[in-house]
Order: C-alpha cells, then structure tokens, then sequence
C-alpha cells in the first residue's frame, strides 16, 4: 500500500507523464565516442539511406531529422557509386556488382567474391520481431525472417579478424603486399558491435587512431560478442541531435562527402 501511495504521489508530482528512458546512451572518453542503441523499440527506428549523390553525415543528418547519423559502407570516390550493399526497406538499394570500376580492375574482379562477401550488419524482422546480425552478406536469413534494412562493410572483428577473407589484406606467405581500407595503420574508425541484444556504436577519432588489431582488443575488452568495422579514416563521422558533430580532422572541417549512413529517428 506505501508503494502505491508513493506512485500516485510521484505520478501526480510528474504532471501525470510516464517517462522512459532515452534509447540512446552516448559517452566520450579518451577520443572514443561509445553509443549504445539499448532496447527492442529502436530496432525499428533504425534506417539505411544511400544518397544519389555523395553528401557529407550532417547534410543526411539535418535533411532525414534523423536523431543520430553514422557513416556506413564503403564507395568508389571516383564515380560516386557502391563498393558495399545496402538494404532498405526490405529492398536492396545499393549493389557492387553494378559499379564498373569494380568489374573493370582486372585485380578486384579475381577478388570478387571476397569483396561481395564482406560483413555486413542487419536488422532482421521475424515474426514482427526484430533482431541484430553481423554476418557476411550470403549468410541465408532464419526460414520466415527478413532482412528490413542491412549495410555492408568488413571486415568481421569479432569472433575473427577476416582481413585476408574480405580481401583487405594479401599476402605473399609472411609478407603483406596489398593492403586496402588502411587496416594495418592508426585511423579513425567506425565499428558496429553486438551485446545482450543492443546495438553499439564505436566512432574511434583522430585524437585516438587505431589499427584493426587495436580495435579487435578493444572490442573484446568491452565484451561485444560479434562486432565490424565500417568505412573509416577522413569517412569517419557522426552527427548526434544538435549535441555532437564529429568529423575526420585530416579533412576540410565539414566532413567527407559519402555514399551510405545508417540514421537512427524518434
């Protein structure tokens, strides 16, 4: 009886408003910003927008009235289109196989299957229920699951490393003679990762750049149980609210202009 008492007295104090709480926790600590997407009624708030033409993460970000907006896959600066896939609503918008210079570059096109293979992260609708996956992109979908929104990157971090896998490294025995997406040097990065159910966000800035190595030991520290990494160096970037602005350093100050952005609304 005292706790009901206790509630109505709350209730009424509080206008008669139910508050819940914020979906999305972000933190700064040591040039890392960790955002961390908790609940299952953000699942459904989480959208892919591939733009026609590049435009830089806090053009999307103000357009869309997006709450949060992150850099995404992976795209051919030359000619502006796709090296990554990209899934919306339930359709695949972007697709590699439909940029030329992928199939022109006699290097790529022996690599092929390894880039189309490349992690890519989903948001998967079974049975009006959603869920997470980071999975290379012919992994087949649960029978009656769908896959509502989905973008490409690599490589996997979490359970392994697929640097070799996803074609971002190759070797000639011990030693490296190509190397893609600077995976062995210290950049800003953009890392999705899976725990308990939730989704985080690691945007790794200029002020704390790391190689894939560095952050696979991160991810393990902070317990992800899967986790990838998306376009990063001077792609990096995140725009959350009007709180943070985030963008590479190494470039002009407004961003780098960019094909994919994973955006989180209301």
């Amino acid at each position: 009886m005292k706790k009901l008492i206790v509630f109505l007295t709350l209730f009424i104090l509080m206008g008669g408003a139910v508050y819940s709480a914020e979906p999305i926790d972000v933190t700064f600590d040591d040039g890392i910003y960790h955002i961390i997407l908790k609940g299952e009624k953000v699942k459904k708030k989480i959208k892919m927008y591939a733009s026609p033409s590049l435009v830089t993460n806090e053009e999307v970000h103000k357009q869309s009235g997006a709450i949060l907006t992150v850099n995404a896959g992976f795209f051919d600066p030359d000619n502006g289109k796709t090296i990554s896939y990209v899934t919306m609503g339930s359709h695949t918008s972007e697709d590699p196989l439909l940029n030329e210079n992928i199939l022109s570059n006699p290097i790529l096109r022996r690599n092929l299957q390894k880039i189309l293979n490349r992690t890519e992260f989903r948001i998967v609708e079974c049975d009006n229920k959603y869920k997470y996956e980071i999975v290379p992109h012919n992994t087949p979908v649960d029978f009656a699951c769908t896959v509502t929104e989905a973008v490409q990157g690599g490589p996997l971090i979490i359970p392994d490393l697929r640097l070799e896998e996803e074609f971002f490294i190759v070797k000639d025995g011990d030693k490296i003679i190509r190397e893609s997406c600077s995976v062995l040097h210290k950049v800003a990065r953009t890392v999705l990762g899976i725990k308990d159910g939730d989704l985080h966000i690691l945007i790794i800035t200029d002020e704390h750049p790391m190689d894939m190595y560095e952050v696979q030991a991160l991810c393990k520290q902070l317990g992800f149980e899967r986790a990838m990494g998306l376009d990063g160096g001077s792609s990096t970037s995140m725009n959350y609210k009007d709180i943070y602005n985030v963008v590479s350093v190494k470039g002009d100050g407004t961003g780098r202009k960019l094909k994919s952005f994973i955006t989180v609304f209301k």
